[in-house]
């Protein structure tokens, strides 16, 4: 470590130059690059790699495009809580008309539903039968005689009316269209997005176009449409940079601002603007290096795309960088002050804080890098790049300010307009003198100190074991956006609508025939069984209810709707040739019965069944209409596999649910399941570096377990305040124990070596103390204040993960900095005093001898 430190303080002090010179080739080479960052949006990032995933992705493979089906959903709410009436069925025969004038062939056509359904649909087909529809009291009347008929069709329009409704008596205060899409044909999946997000949006806009009685209200949704808006986010996040930078930019002043002692204001003036200007460039420079790297990463598919989590890491990067700047112009002017020349004052600066910073940087990136454990790929992205860029910021605070200074301050020394009256009262003012009073909780109370810290530390601990883990996909979406304010009321009124489609696969491994008897059976089974789950969509028949769901069962059921005779002629022969009974369960083998389902409705069977190249049935697909939402999504998960257990169990063949809400459902368990774990090892590694680092340069490694102490209680202590204040464990907030850690030592490392210094410079405990708080407390202060106001700015985000990161972050750096101005004290005045109790009984031992 010293090594490298000597490394820069050469590089320094012999080329200046040529470090300016490969600052500025670096920056720009990287800068053109960090132009081109993409972000990714939705689920894209945050799945882990777990079966679920790899479920959705190899149900692309198996049935293709068609079975990915786009369902866009369109609310209609009225004031006088009644939509079925005259008025309503026009508007809805006008947003049908719209839609299909704009959507055109990208309609899905079936034989077995419409590709637009709406809540009036009983009505619609009796008066496109001719049947007069003058008045609402005609379409009430149509619309409770086919509820009373049973019909399935109509039970399942019954469905689209919200919640509390009343079918019977033609009541409903809200109904639902449904219009079911066609994915677009693109080369890839990132075309065909943008060309289905550009679709949607065109009959979003054709429907917002249509005329809406009074006191009506017509709202889209679908969840690509949700996602669209990636401009709206890239704003809010430079918005939010931009007010962080400015807002650093007057605390910076204000840390960094010179007395006008000797120089003048003018001088002052222009002493504080070259600092300021200095620290913030570079902290810049930092950030378009790491994003330079990070899109050389993500080519090299080393990272996966830019994601919401990774664009926090700008703001994350001038608060945290802004730590080194300040400590490394504060020991610069403090040696300055005290008389040093401008060569020596820029040695001694790197020498000593570096290696502090040193210390700090590979601890710092030990705690983000923890991350790497994480089973979120964004949160793994998030720690390789924030590492990267504390460790750019590193490097660039150790050479290229250095460097500027150098060239700057030389010509000022040769002048003799060089500041050090002003630049020796650094320490006279009001945070280092502020800080300085802090120690007297060292001095006087220190077990008192370290009591309420260690008992408010259990409490912290209390409130970790009972965090929440929450995540949703709409987290990263303004609280504002129309879309979002649609999916409530689908989730309220609605039980989730009918956007929501869950489903099973079955794959069979190679040797196995899913078109068995047993397999078969055990499917029919698990079809009639979906009925028990709460959160399937099912539709009332004469035979009972019914899943809403597609399959190769309901496929069958479909070809024998009719009666047991209705089927096809190939069909009828398979069916006794399988042993085909009522319940649709075989005695013999059902593939015969598969393969005329197959020939009888190619476009249904290539939905739910797919051949392996020998001729297996080797995968079947379940798509259930579902209504559990993202809290649910774990239950049904559960329920799911339980119906299909006996599926499961049949040697050879596997089972998995999918969908959007389980694939969250699943990071949700997984983030739970990591927390503690990440934690622990953060802590871990931390300690041992620590312990390792002070062994060597100190022969005390006691003093590495003393360092990292403060920041155990105040990762716990911010946990507690996240459970105090209702914020819950979630993708952002998950990189807490890495943010606490990263942030609380380097300024525990900042004490401890500091104190180091001063024990060996003062005889009194007392002034070691009062020089440590007051110069490297001072420094902290203003650094620690510097980064709350930069994450303070967080919190007027619209994005509830971004306010969430700037409480919590806010809560852990004003810690951070209790945890080292007071309670680390504390410890090293404990410690400290054993050490001089132990030396003086030696010292008596010896004069005795």
């Amino acid at each position: 470590m010293r090594a490298v430190i000597r490394a820069f303080t050469s590089a320094v002090l012999r080329g200046p130059w040529v470090v300016v010179a490969a600052f500025l080739a670096i920056t720009a080479l990287l800068g053109p690059l960090a132009g081109q960052i993409e972000v990714a949006q939705g689920n894209e990032g945050f799945a882990p790699d777990n079966p679920e995933l790899r479920a959705s992705e190899r149900i692309g493979e198996l049935f293709g495009s068609d079975s990915q089906e786009q369902v866009l959903q369109i609310v209609v709410r009225s004031d006088d809580g009644d939509v079925i009436d005259r008025e309503t069925l026009q508007l809805v025969a006008d947003i049908r008309t719209a839609i299909t004038q704009v959507a055109g062939d990208s309609l899905s056509t079936r034989a077995d539903r419409p590709p637009i359904v709406t809540f009036l649909a009983p009505v619609e087909a009796a008066a496109a039968q001719g049947v007069p529809v003058t008045d609402d009291a005609a379409v009430d009347g149509i619309f409770a005689q086919a509820v009373a008929s049973g019909s399935p069709d109509v039970s399942f329009v019954t469905g689209l009316l919200a919640e509390g409704s009343d079918p019977a008596s033609a009541r409903a205060s809200a109904g639902l269209i449904l219009v079911f899409l066609e994915p677009p044909a693109a080369d890839d999946a990132a075309q065909g997005f943008d060309a289905q997000i550009a679709l949607e949006e065109d009959i979003a806009e054709a429907v917002a176009s249509v005329p809406t009685p009074d006191g009506v209200e017509v709202r889209p949704f679908s969840f690509t449409l949700l996602f669209s808006g990636t401009d709206d986010f890239d704003q809010e996040v430079g918005r939010l940079f931009a007010l962080a930078a400015l807002i650093i930019l007057v605390i910076l002043a204000f840390v960094f601002w010179l007395r006008p002692t000797g120089s003048g204001w003018l001088g002052s003036v222009r002493r504080t603007a070259a600092d300021v200007s200095l620290t913030l460039v570079t902290i810049f420079a930092a950030i378009t290096w790491m994003q330079g790297i990070g899109v050389l990463l993500e080519r090299a598919g080393l990272i996966g795309s830019f994601n919401p989590v990774t664009q926090i890491i700008p703001v994350l990067l001038i608060g945290l960088g802004v730590d080194y700047g300040i400590h490394v112009t504060s020991r610069y002017r403090e040696e300055i002050g005290e008389g040093a020349t401008v060569t020596e004052a820029i040695g001694r600066s790197i020498g000593t804080v570096g290696i502090a910073l040193a210390l700090a940087t590979l601890t710092t990136a030990v705690g983000f890098l923890t991350n790497a454990f994480n089973p979120v790929p964004a949160l793994k992205d998030f720690g390789i790049l924030s590492s990267i860029g504390i460790a750019v910021s590193f490097l660039l605070m150790l050479t290229f300010v250095p460097a500027v200074r150098l060239l700057l301050d030389r010509r000022a020394e040769r002048a003799g307009r060089l500041p050090r009256l002003a630049m020796a009262a650094t320490g006279d003012r009001l945070l280092p003198r502020l800080m300085e009073r802090v120690s007297i909780l060292a001095e006087r109370v220190p077990v008192a100190t370290l009591a309420v810290a260690v008992g408010l530390g259990l409490l912290g601990w209390w409130g970790f074991s009972r965090l929440e883990t929450r995540f949703s996909v709409t987290d990263f979406l303004p609280e504002d956006s129309p879309y979002v304010q649609t999916l409530e009321i689908i989730q309220d009124d609605f039980g989730g609508g009918f956007a929501e489609t869950t489903q099973v696969l079955v794959e069979a491994e190679p040797g196995t025939d899913l078109a068995s008897a047993e397999v078969h059976n055990a499917l029919v089974e698990a079809n009639r069984a979906l009925t028990g789950i709460d959160a399937v969509v099912t539709l009332d028949t004469p035979v009972g209810p019914v899943p809403s769901a597609e399959s190769p069962i309901s496929v069958l059921q479909g070809l024998f709707a009719a009666g047991p005779e209705s089927a096809p002629p190939e069909v009828l022969q398979a069916a006794a040739a399988a042993g085909l009974q009522p319940d649709l369960t075989v005695t013999g083998s059902a593939a015969p019965l598969w393969e005329a389902m197959t020939s009888a409705a190619p476009e249904q069977a290539a939905r739910v069944v797919h051949r392996a190249d020998d001729g297996r049935f080797d995968a079947v697909l379940f798509s259930i209409q579902t209504q559990a939402g993202e809290q649910g999504a774990s239950q049904l998960r559960q329920d799911l596999l339980e119906v299909f257990s006996t599926v499961e169990e049949l040697p050879g063949v596997s089972v998995v649910p999918t969908s959007q809400n389980i694939i969250s459902a699943v990071i949700v368990e997984e983030l739970a399941a990591s927390q503690t774990v990440s934690l622990m090892i953060t802590l871990v590694v931390a300690t041992l570096i620590l312990v390792v680092s002070f062994f060597i340069e100190n022969r005390r490694p006691f003093l590495g377990v003393i360092t990292i102490l403060p920041v155990v209680m105040v990762v716990f202590w911010t946990y507690g305040l996240m459970y105090a204040t209702g914020i819950p464990f979630g993708p952002v907030t998950a990189t807490l124990a890495a943010l606490a850690i990263g942030i609380g030592v380097p300024f525990t490392i900042h004490i401890t070596r500091r104190f180091e210094e001063d024990r060996q410079r003062f005889e009194s405990l007392e002034d070691a103390l009062r020089s440590t708080t007051r110069h490297t407390g001072g420094a902290l202060a203003g650094s620690a204040f510097t980064t709350m106001a930069g994450f303070g700015i967080l919190v007027t985000s619209s994005l509830v993960p971004f306010q969430q990161m700037g409480q919590v972050t806010f809560y852990a750096v004003g810690l951070s900095l209790i945890g080292a101005v007071a309670v680390l004290p504390s410890l090293l005045a404990l410690w400290e005093s054993w050490h001089r109790r132990r030396a003086g009984e030696k010292s008596e031992e010896l004069a005795a001898v």
